[in-house]
C-alpha cells in the first residue's frame, strides 16, 4: 500500500473552502476541527487515488460512475442530517449540533448495499406522472434538490457545488 502523505497547509485550505461554502449554502460543519479536518484529509487522499472526493468512511471502488452517490457531498447527506442531526461520516451537521445543543450519535449507514446498487447512469432522468409543457429541461441535483431549467445541467451546483454528474433530469 502506498502512503500519500497529506500537507497540513492544503488540509487547511480545504477545510476553510468547504466551511465557507457549507455555511453560504444553509450547511454547518463539524464544531470539532480536528475530527473534521481528519475527514478533509480523507477526501483529499480519496481525491488524489481515484480522482474524485469519496466519503472518506466508506469504502470507494475507484469507479466514479459506482461511487457517485458517495462524493461528497453526498446522495444521504440531507436525509441523515435531517434524521440524526449529522451525515454518514458527520462532516456535515444539523444547526443543533453545530450550536453545541446535540452530540452525534452514530449514523446508519443509508447506502444501498452493492447487490441492490446496480450501475448509476451518468444522468438519470425522472418520467413525470402527467406529461408537462416545459420549453427546455428541467435539471435536479440529486445531493440538494436544486432544480435548473436549461438545456444541460449546470457544471458545478450554486447551492451544494455537486459536479454536472450529480444531476438528473427532472422534467
Amino acid at each position: 500500500m502506498t502512503f500519500i502523505e497529506m500537507n497540513p497547509a492544503e488540509i487547511d485550505r480545504v477545510f476553510a473552502i468547504l466551511k465557507r461554502e457549507a455555511e453560504s449554502g444553509g450547511y454547518f460543519l463539524n464544531p470539532d476541527a480536528d475530527f473534521s479536518k481528519n475527514l478533509v484529509a480523507g477526501l483529499l487522499k480519496n481525491e488524489k487515488r481515484y480522482g474524485y472526493r469519496a466519503c472518506p468512511c466508506r469504502l470507494a471502488s475507484g469507479k466514479r460512475d459506482e461511487d457517485r452517490d458517495i462524493i461528497c457531498p453526498c446522495d444521504y447527506r440531507d436525509p441523515d442530517i435531517e434524521e440524526f442531526g449529522a451525515c454518514y461520516c458527520a462532516l456535515y451537521v444539523s444547526p443543533a449540533v453545530a450550536a453545541g445543543k446535540v452530540k452525534v450519535a452514530p449514523v446508519p449507514e443509508r447506502r444501498p448495499p452493492r447487490s441492490l446498487r446496480g450501475p448509476q447512469p451518468a444522468i438519470r432522468s425522472i418520467t413525470p406522472s402527467e406529461p408537462l409543457a416545459v420549453p427546455m429541461p428541467v435539471w435536479r441535483c440529486r445531493v440538494c434538490g436544486y432544480l435548473c431549467a436549461r438545456d444541460q445541467p449546470p457544471g458545478i451546483c450554486p447551492i451544494c457545488k455537486a459536479t454536472k454528474d450529480r444531476f438528473e433530469r427532472f422534467l
